[in-house]
């Protein structure tokens, strides 16, 4: 609620009021102050801007009301002005500022037609001393603790249950990371064991899915001679793996059983051949008699 009127004056037939409220300042409750300034209709005043005439307060915002002619012909502002108390400040208080005022029209009143002048300050109370504390400090509080229930319990189950599934899903991702780090760093063909027997646990033909039992089955092969040649056998098509190894004879082996391998497996996966459990074991037995032959001819030389 605002207080009564903190600072009027009158200056070259210029009014200036400023209300704010509550006088005693209160750190907790922001301070509203009204500034009116009231002219002849035949001089421009502009109203003060307390932006940085402000001590001990932090301005909140402000707000203009549009200007009113009385019937006298008077010119009446009136701003709107909140201000947030800092707590502990030394002093709470408007610091003096300057009215801008001058005529519409130039005469002779000042040398330089000039009618501003200085006003303020505008001070406030500053809000009364706390008492003091008394009483030791509390070493050992007493905690509310939160009565037992059924809804609790299992609050707390399903926070257990989320902490083991968690812990269970980074121990089988570290153990994956693991497992993937100790399979980079072997050679071609212990890496080449390794994807083939992960292939043959999944089942595949026994699911029915030969096409992609194929697919995978010539990507261990590949990957193979890629690491083992560097030739880049998962990104070409068979014609253009088998021209690429023939381009220097001997380099990926016996390029004329993998030839044979490739092509009875791009029949499955390509021209809809119907695959048996016989051929997709007889295609097993091929890729692995390549590796087993490449591995032993690569390490008799």
């Amino acid at each position: 609620m605002l207080a009564a009127a903190l600072l009027a004056m009158e200056r070259n037939g210029i009014e200036l009021k400023v209300d704010g409220g509550p006088e005693t300042v209160d750190p907790a409750r922001s301070v509203f102050v009204t500034v009116t300034l009231s002219s002849p209709h035949d001089v421009k005043a502009v109203p003060p801007d307390l932006r940085d005439r402000v001590r001990g307060f932090s301005l909140a915002e402000d707000f203009a009301e549009p200007p009113k002619t009385g019937k006298d012909g008077r010119i009446v502002q009136t701003v709107n002005w909140k201000l947030v108390p800092e707590p502990c400040a030394e002093e709470y208080k408007i610091a003096p500022f300057l009215v801008e005022a001058s005529p519409r029209l130039l005469s002779s009143r000042d040398d330089d037609g000039s009618l501003s002048f200085v006003a303020g300050p505008v001070r406030f109370a500053a809000p009364p001393a706390r008492e003091p504390v008394t009483g030791g400090m509390e070493v050992d509080p007493r905690k509310d603790l939160p009565p037992l229930s059924w809804r609790l319990v299992g609050w707390i189950a399903a926070a257990l249950a989320a902490l083991c599934v968690a812990a269970w899903g980074l121990w089988r991702a570290l153990a994956y990371i693991a497992h993937r780090v100790k399979e980079h760093r072997m050679s071609p063909i212990e890496r080449a064991w390794a994807e083939l027997d992960r292939l043959l646990k999944k089942g595949l033909p026994g699911r029915g899915r030969y096409k992609d039992f194929y697919v995978e089955l010539t990507m261990v092969v590949r990957r193979y001679v890629q690491r083992k040649y560097g030739i880049r056998a998962p990104h070409l098509t068979t014609e253009e793996f088998l021209r690429e190894c023939g381009a220097e004879p001997g380099r990926a082996g016996d390029t004329a059983s993998l030839a044979k391998f490739l092509e009875s497996a791009d029949m499955v996966k390509f021209a809809g051949v119907e695959a048996t459990p016989e051929m997709a074991d007889g295609a097993t037995d091929a890729a692995r008699g390549y590796l087993e032959s490449d591995s032993a001819e690569r390490g008799a030389r």
